[in-house]
């Protein structure tokens, strides 16, 4: 883990760390989204808009090697319905 590396700025490594989120954080995302987007309906956005309003999202970080594929945008998805209800 990030914040267990070298001893000089952890406490700034940790709140980084805590701060930002990429692709494979379906639930952050979804809980991002509800806050941010709350008068978008899930059930009728594209997966394009899906995609561009993830990226948007404060905090939010592509990391190289984890892009974003139709499966993690249903997952995204599919959380942000369950978090609605």
């Amino acid at each position: 883990m990030e914040s267990e590396r070298g001893e000089g700025s952890s406490a700034l490594k940790r709140d980084s760390t805590v701060q930002t989120y990429h692709w494979l954080d379906v639930e952050r995302i979804a809980e991002e989204l509800v806050v941010h987007h709350a008068s978008v309906d899930p059930l009728t956005i594209t997966f394009p808009k899906l995609k561009t309003l993830v990226a948007a999202l404060p905090g939010f970080v592509e990391q190289p090697g984890h892009p974003c594929n139709e499966r993690i945008l249903e997952a995204i998805q599919q959380a942000w319905i369950d978090e609605r209800d």
